[in-house]
């Protein structure tokens, strides 16, 4: 009950007045059935606009640490992202995607809108990475269509360590359905889950027309911030 409080009295309306998003490819997303939301990461925002905008609810897969906050703070979270549709997924450990393909699954069983981001966090600088290949296995397991995404601006109003978005014009973009049951039967086929990843983050990126990284976004921020800490351990001394 309280989802459609969020969406239609307290957080949707602000976000339309803020943001005031347009909205392309709308009529992509089936009324009804399963069907999985593939989109790019840019901004915490993204886990509010599009579920504001859609007319069916859609539940998210988002990363635990959403909801396991101390105090009447981390609480108050918990209920928040709850509230929105959002499922916590543990991203830690060996189990970590096995866990968030099994509430995927979940969802979908029950006829839903699954939303997903494949690059599996968020872009830290605008770019799109590489995507997991969780996406696929849910498509064919589930034997639903993926609809690609593309959240257009929101990195621009919101980017990583910004609090409080500013106003700024947000695009979201839907494309065609994508239909992977020529592959029915093989999601253990890892080259097979390869090529159903690919082509859905290809359709992500003609819609966003980011620029690609074939890395993933987690590697490569582990990297940086490992070259950081080292720039700091053994600062370069200024030439004469």
């Amino acid at each position: 009950m309280f989802y459609y409080v969020l969406k239609y009295v307290i957080l949707g309306p602000l976000l339309r007045l803020v943001f005031r998003p347009r909205i392309e490819g709308l009529e992509h997303v089936p009324a009804t059935g399963a069907a999985i939301v593939a989109g790019n990461h840019l901004s915490f925002s993204d886990h509010f606009l599009m579920p504001a905008i859609l007319k069916r609810r859609i539940t998210f897969l988002a990363k635990a640490e959403y909801f396991t906050g101390p105090g009447l703070k981390g609480r108050l979270t918990a209920f928040f992202f709850r509230s929105a549709g959002q499922i916590p997924v543990d991203r830690s450990g060996k189990e970590a995607g096995k866990a968030a393909i099994r509430e995927g699954l979940g969802v979908l069983s029950k006829d839903e809108l699954l939303g997903i981001y494949p690059e599996g966090t968020r872009s830290h600088d605008g770019r799109l990475y590489k995507g997991k290949v969780g996406v696929a296995v849910m498509a064919l397991r589930a034997e639903v269509p993926v609809i690609p995404c593309a959240m257009i601006g929101t990195f621009e109003a919101q980017p990583p360590g910004r609090k409080i978005p500013k106003v700024h014009p947000v695009a979201i973009r839907f494309g065609e359905p994508l239909d992977f049951s020529r592959y029915a039967g093989m999601e253990n086929e890892k080259a097979i889950l390869r090529a159903i990843t690919d082509e859905i983050m290809y359709a992500i990126l003609t819609l966003s027309e980011q620029e690609y990284v074939d890395r993933y976004a987690a590697d490569v921020k582990a990297a940086e911030a490992a070259e950081k800490a080292k720039s700091r351990k053994f600062p370069r001394l200024p030439q004469r």
